[in-house]
């Protein structure tokens, strides 16, 4: 335990110093793991570690996501989710800060990243808002909070992580995050109205659109929702009926994803060798960064397995008696403390490993608790003193504090906190779509 302990204090104080989350968990695990047994031991367990993620082929689920994201985003269908979104909703008090939300979540849907989102819908929604007279503080907050969604909607690259990290069903964790990413949507749109509702000012009423153009605006959607469609039908065997028998692998439908993003953009004529070049480049810088993360975890995760930290702390649970949801409770109370100061995926390489085999003891759904941490990890984008979302807004909006920001986005994690209140104590929503398609 003692040991385990020093371990963490010294990754956390490496952190502090600005070292790499991947280098400082890798290092700390290599010099343990080591103290522990040998040197040689310690090299060898490394770099068997290495050979077998780069060999892993359930691991290239990692980068055909990614590029998946980036087509996404060179072929312009972000502009036409808001603009259908718009259509629906703009003429509401406070609608185009709903759009905003309804739009980050649709394009979660098929880019699953959270910055990506956020980052996207910034350049997009935010000159529209402004338009329209409203405050910088909900406009710039609903593309903050909207793009937390991307790591819980699927496909998300966060929630892949988990499952490698855990041997999870990828498929599974996919359908249990749609619909708590659902709710978030309701209850970010649920904190905007409260928002207008105090202050009208802050979101005036945009220009209602007739439904001939609202049914117009979805025809630019077609290709996102067929693309959607296609990637998770195939995924759960929606589509598997004759003549077609389409059946897919999470690596193959990452791979079939990716592959008709990259499509569409050519039809679309967005898709120049610079930018396909570029996109390819960002995936190979990305995907390496997350296997850094990856490796490093697994490294660190070893060194606290040899100390024997996950059995200590499941005989001090059990020895104790101590109630499964108070555990359940000190372990969210301790993400959401840990997640003022760490970005998420950080938070989650560092925690899973030890929290994992408590969970597990006690009873708890793998799948669930998933969807819980990501939930979790989705409040610390938009808390400070990190908030990597608020950030990401104010690099790109630039003229807008980012104590505005914060300021702004106070009621969407407090939705936050209600909605993980909620699949907390009501597990079955996250676990009734899995169960219903997979039988689980």
């Amino acid at each position: 335990m003692t040991l385990a302990l020093i371990g963490f204090a010294a990754v956390l104080t490496l952190v502090f110093l600005r070292v790499p989350i991947a280098i400082a968990m890798g290092f700390v695990g290599l010099v343990g793991y080591a103290h522990e047994t040998s040197t040689s031991a310690s090299i060898s367990m490394t770099a068997r570690l290495i050979t077998d993620a780069a060999r892993d082929y359930g691991l290239s689920v990692v980068p055909l996501f990614v590029l998946m994201g980036l087509f996404v985003n060179q072929s312009g269908m972000s502009r036409e989710i808001y603009r259908s979104a718009n259509a629906f909703l703009g003429h509401w008090r406070g609608g185009l800060a709903m759009a905003t939300v309804a739009a980050c979540g649709i394009f979660a849907a098929i880019s699953g990243s959270s910055l990506a989102t956020a980052a996207t819908m910034s350049r997009i929604a935010m000159p529209e808002m402004r338009r329209f007279g409203y405050a910088d503080s909900l406009a710039t907050a609903s593309i903050a909070a909207g793009g937390t969604l991307g790591i819980l909607i699927p496909p998300s690259v966060i929630l892949i992580m988990y499952g490698l990290l855990t041997q999870s069903s990828i498929a599974a964790l996919f359908l249990a995050g749609l619909v708590p990413g659902i709710i978030g949507i309701l209850f970010y749109m649920a904190a905007v109205a409260f928002v207008v509702w105090r202050k009208p000012e802050s979101g005036p009423r945009g220009e209602r659109q007739n439904w001939r153009e609202r049914l117009t605006s979805l025809s630019g959607i077609g290709a996102v929702v067929g693309l959607f469609v296609f990637v998770i039908g195939g995924l759960y065997g929606i589509l598997d009926f004759w003549p077609i028998n389409l059946t897919f692998s999470p690596t193959e439908a990452a791979g079939m994803g990716a592959m008709g993003t990259f499509a569409i953009a050519l039809w679309r004529r967005k898709m120049p060798w610079s930018a396909l070049k570029g996109a390819l480049s960002e995936t190979c810088v990305t995907t390496a960064g997350l296997f850094a993360i990856l490796i490093g975890a697994w490294v660190f995760s070893n060194f606290v397995s040899i100390v024997g930290l996950p059995e200590a702390l499941v005989a001090l649970v059990t020895s104790n008696d101590i109630p499964p949801m108070t555990v359940m409770g000190l372990i969210l109370l301790i993400y959401i403390l840990l997640g003022c100061v760490f970005e998420s995926l950080s938070m989650m390489v560092l925690t899973v490993p030890v929290f994992f085999p408590i969970i597990s003891q006690l009873g708890f759904d793998p799948i669930w608790f998933g969807i819980v941490v990501v939930v979790v990890t989705e409040i610390s984008l938009i808390t400070p003193p990190v908030g990597l979302n608020v950030f990401i807004m104010r690099s790109v909006v630039g003229d807008v504090s980012t104590a505005t920001i914060f300021r702004g986005v106070t009621p969407f994690w407090i939705a936050d906190i209600f909605r993980l209140a909620l699949i907390v104590l009501v597990p079955s929503l996250v676990l009734f779509l899995p169960q219903l398609v997979q039988g689980r």
